[in-house]
């Protein structure tokens, strides 16, 4: 029998649903045996997976454990996990919703599969589609902003900004209890202005009306039942009089009800304040101090509204009686600085909300303005050689050439260096000449945001433009009021500056009472337990108001990871996409704990994963392969960890017992051909750091998450050359000098960044393959008979280009209150070209079948044009083989992007000495595809290049000629260089480790 209470129905797979009181899993009861079981017993069922190029995969995973797809890139584990189950888990979960709800949702297609069961819903944690917003943070993307409102709005104590005293609303309960306890006599009033005499008679008369009996003005009690009123006339001056009245008289064992009901009267006749006087002959007879002060104090805001009533408590003298006079607010005002603040409610301490939000950047902590350091990129070039950038071009020259026709009438000489103009100089550049009408710099950016409805204008000015710290808030984002709310010294924008690690410490001894405390408990848990998710993920170097469009895809994915941790489901199934791409070894086995915790709640976790720690973790692996692209797509191996090591035919257990990777274990460094040398780098979280970067070698940079390697390769020393080297708009972090710039002739920066936004761009574009292949088309004897030319063979020209979908290959329908659908467009069939087009053919493939090869399938394809097979043959030797030269841009990972940007540079045959900077180019590669990429390395070495990485996998490091390791922490406590020397001097270095990680897999291979 079923319990009585209430039963959600779920109608999937003939099962009921019920929920559990006493377990976290969730049961299921078959209707037809009534037998109970386990949602974890119910395996997820996939059969005939036709995904991309999967070959019609079956397979069984089990729910509530830790599954890791590994396998060559490429070889279809992405097209599994996130193109199949979470695709299908997702989409499942959103038909439950109504159609006007979907439409808010990302849908995906339903997985080309004969059939998927026992599916949870789908959570995806991936590295794609960070914030591009500096609203999005740290902390507001694992909701800690939201539970740190909340905790502020009901604990924070309020200080004035003027004074920086106490400020407090006054509740009539609390205070009626207070004067219980004190068991004192007293009067309860509240205060009125009376104007004039006149006036003032008709508001006494009303006052009587509704039953008051007596007013003090000045020192003098007041019966508004006197028929002789002329000694309370004479109190009201000329300028008006503040007067209290008397609402209640209280004493020893007067009752809390009533002293409630008399200060809530008293509260509503004067507008959120009542004034309490309590008899203070017995307390301190002598004290006449605080009567003068008093006086004095009342008579300097006898023209305010409220009486000129101090908020601080005083001796007043009425009756020649001596009372104690206390202000009970429900307003947060400090009379003695004329400041009111705001109540404190969660959205005020929201920095996108305008109720907190500073009013000069509207929350952002920064404002877009004009950079001169891009405007004039090279201030040794003269206003005569062009040192004024925008005024380069031809379409904003004329400009220029006003300025150089007025310069001999106002003395601006335009042959010395623009570093050495004067101020008067500057402003004539900046402010122009009205009576000219030249309008200068300022009237020319002002001339574009007038125009900048048109986007070649918007792109434009967008290059001169940069992020400079709001002067109004100091980049703290909020209002000076809502800043007055502090919990201990801090105030919210000081714990948003707080790194994770040093946050978690101080909210585990946060400054609270213990009332506070219970009525904080719930928010400070959350907050404690996600900045402990935060250092689970290796995150704790983080501010909590880090942008996330600041941070590396690895740690945004991470952050991500932190969210999912946070939020307690249970029964989900939960995809990530190489968790560990940015993060140190060091820091994995702590990861893997925490993605342990998600399945230990009942979940079901696939990890898309090269990294042993997490595939030795895991409950089962399944490797895709054996190839990639067309020769992959099938299931190799299935089963346990150990397992996997012992399976002869399985390529990742090679590497993992140790049976292959012996030629990247054992290299013999290079020796170097100079260096570089960067002295003095302070940027960020780098102390003074001297390093020297050798050249015609590989040399990698490793360190702990958030030591500094990316703030001194990227952020100072690639800024820096292009400075000083290749006099580019750069704006490096601080650093003395930088020396030996003449042995290298450019710098190339090859990161993780987006190749394209454009579906249109696509890999045989970006490598300037697709110029050679058009013109092989172009040379067929079908396309010389009808005429046609290279240009006919791009889907980016309307020559050739179907007309229909404009060469897009798919037409977007507008569902208007349901998701657009994308369907193949019905004219060109998804060729994306004209069917005249796709008649001319070479070696029986027209353009749309070429478009649709893998790069190797194309390398092979054009045999004996040499042009095509020269750049083809980079993306094979990257690891790329397997891409399609069509594939749009925007599928590819980051991963994948940065290994294009690679090829590309080789494709371009550089005769130039150029140092390579690149961030972690083994991101998604197998350990197979590694041997390839330092064979790419090897090569461009071998042409005179230099190679500087940032980079943590192990197997890329031992491959390494000279290492950089910067540490010996994340955050403050790093910055400095830890060890540096031949793989053999950082293992003997006992404080860094990166040595303990490389002697823990040169052992792996003995």
């Amino acid at each position: 029998m079923v319990q009585p209470f209430s039963l959600r129905v779920v109608f999937s797979s003939g099962a009921l649903r019920i929920p559990s009181r006493s377990r976290i899993r969730s049961r299921t009861i078959d209707i037809s045996t009534d037998r109970v079981v386990s949602l974890t017993a119910i395996p997820i069922s996939v059969r005939g997976c036709r995904v991309h190029n999967l070959r019609g995969i079956d397979l069984d995973l089990p729910r509530g454990k830790w599954i890791t797809f590994c396998g060559l890139s490429g070889s279809g584990k992405t097209s599994l996990a996130l193109d199949t189950l979470y695709a299908e888990g997702q989409r499942k979960y959103i038909e439950s919703f109504s159609a006007y709800t979907r439409q808010f949702l990302q849908r995906l297609d339903k997985p080309d599969c004969d059939g998927i069961t026992g599916i949870p819903p789908a959570v995806a944690v991936t590295r794609a589609g960070g914030s591009k917003t500096n609203r999005s943070t740290v902390a507001t993307a694992t909701e800690i902003a939201d539970h740190l409102r909340l905790l502020f709005a009901k604990c924070a104590t309020l200080y004035c900004i003027g004074c920086s005293r106490p400020v407090t609303a006054d509740d009539p309960g609390t205070v009626a209890e207070s004067l219980a306890k004190d068991r004192s006599r007293g009067m309860i009033a509240f205060s009125v202005w009376l104007p004039d005499r006149k006036s003032g008679g008709e508001i006494l008369h009303g006052l009587q009306q509704e039953g008051y009996v007596r007013i003090v003005v000045g020192d003098q009690t007041f019966h508004l039942s006197d028929e002789d009123r002329s000694p309370l006339a004479k109190k009201i001056g000329r300028k008006g009089t503040p007067c209290l009245v008397i609402v209640d008289r209280f004493s020893a064992g007067t009752e809390v009800a009533r002293l409630t009901e008399s200060l809530e009267t008293a509260m509503a006749e004067g507008h959120g304040r009542a004034v309490v006087l309590t008899d203070a002959t017995a307390t301190d007879p002598d004290d006449t101090s605080h009567s003068k002060a008093a006086s004095k104090r009342t008579g300097s805001r006898n023209s305010s509204a409220d009486g000129g009533i101090p908020k601080t408590d005083a001796i007043e003298i009425i009756d020649q009686k001596r009372w104690r006079r206390r202000v009970i607010s429900v307003d947060r005002r400090c009379d003695d600085c004329d400041l009111d603040y705001p109540d404190p409610v969660p959205r005020l301490f929201n920095f996108n909300n305008p109720l907190g939000a500073c009013e000069t950047c509207e929350g952002f902590g920064e404002l877009v303005d004009i950079d001169m350091d891009l405007v004039v990129p090279d201030k040794t070039l003269s206003l005569a050689e062009g040192a004024i950038a925008p005024w380069n071009t031809p379409s904003y020259a004329h400009e220029l050439e006003e300025l150089l026709e007025l310069a001999p009438d106002y003395g601006l000489p335009v042959d010395v260096p623009f570093q050495d103009l004067k101020k008067k100089h500057l402003d004539l550049i900046h402010h122009g000449v009205p009576e000219r009408n030249f309008g200068g710099l300022d009237g020319f950016f002002a001339w574009l945001d007038r125009k900048k409805y048109k986007m070649h204008i918007r792109v434009f000015a967008s290059r001169y433009r940069s992020y400079r710290t709001c002067d109004a808030c100091g980049g703290l984002r909020y209002k000076p009021t809502v800043l007055a709310y502090r919990i201990g010294d801090n105030h919210i924008a000081d714990v948003f500056a707080m790194p994770a690690g040093q946050a978690a410490e101080f909210f585990a001894d946060a400054p609270l009472e213990k009332r506070e405390r219970q009525i904080a408990a719930e928010p400070l848990r959350q907050i404690v337990d996600r900045l402990g998710y935060l250092d689970a993920v290796g995150l704790r170097y983080l501010q909590l108001d880090r942008p996330l469009r600041t941070l590396s895809g690895g740690e945004t994915q991470r952050v991500s990871l932190t969210g999912a941790l946070g939020g307690s489901l249970v029964n989900m199934l939960y995809v990530l996409d190489e968790p560990t791409a940015g993060l140190h070894p060091s820091d994995v086995q702590q990861l893997s704990k925490a993605i342990a915790s998600l399945r230990d709640r009942g979940n079901t976790v696939v990890v898309v994963e090269h990294n042993e720690t997490m595939i030795e973790s895991s409950d089962r692996v399944v490797e895709i392969g054996p190839g990639a692209g067309a020769n992959g797509g099938e299931v190799v191996f299935e089963g346990t960890p150990k397992q996997l090591q012992k399976d002869r035919h399985s390529l990742t257990g090679q590497f993992l017992s140790g049976r292959r990777g012996q030629t990247l274990r054992h290299h013999e460094p290079r020796t170097s051909r100079g260096r570089i040398t960067l002295r003095g780098a302070s940027g960020h979280n780098l102390q003074d750091v001297t390093v020297d970067i050798p050249l015609g070698v590989l040399c990698v940079v490793s360190g702990v998450s958030g030591s500094g390697k990316s703030s001194l390769i990227q952020d100072t020393l690639v800024e820096a050359i292009r400075v000083e080297k290749l006099h580019q708009g750069g704006k490096p972090l601080p650093y003395r000098s930088i020396s030996g710039l003449g042995q290298i002739e450019d710098c190339a920066l090859v990161d993780q960044s987006p190749i394209s936004r454009s579906p249109r761009s696509c890999p045989v574009t970006y490598v300037k393959a697709f110029d050679p292949i058009r013109k092989v088309f172009a040379e067929s004897p079908d396309a010389r008979a009808h005429g046609l030319s290279a240009s006919h063979f791009t889907f980016n020209n309307a020559k050739g280009r179907c007309p229909e979908c404009e060469g897009a290959g798919v037409l977007e329908i507008d569902m208007q209150f349901l998701a657009d659908v994308s369907m193949q467009c019905p004219v060109c069939r998804g060729s994306r070209y004209r069917d005249d087009i796709l008649k001319v053919r070479y070696r029986d493939r027209n353009i749309a079948d070429v478009l649709a090869m893998s790069a190797k399938q194309a390398y092979e394809f054009f045999r004996g044009s040499v042009k095509v097979q020269a750049r083809l043959k980079r993306m094979i030797d990257v690891g790329l083989g397997y891409i399609a030269l069509g594939q749009p841009a925007t599928t590819l990972s980051s991963g994948e992007g940065q290994r294009l940007k690679l090829a590309a540079f080789l494709a371009s045959a550089r005769r130039k000495r150029t140092l390579f900077v690149m961030d972690e180019p083994s991101t998604g590669l197998h350990f197979d595809d590694l041997v390839r990429l330092v064979d790419c390395f090897d090569a461009l070495i071998a042409d005179g290049h230099s190679l500087l990485a940032v980079e943590h996998n192990p197997l890329l490091m031992l491959s390494a000629d000279h290492l950089i390791d910067l540490g010996p922490g994340g955050g403050n406590q790093g910055g400095r260089i830890v060890a540096e020397g031949t793989v053999a001097d950082l293992i003997n270095q006992a404080e860094s480790k990166t040595g303990k990680i490389l002697a823990r897999e040169m052992a792996r291979g003995e």
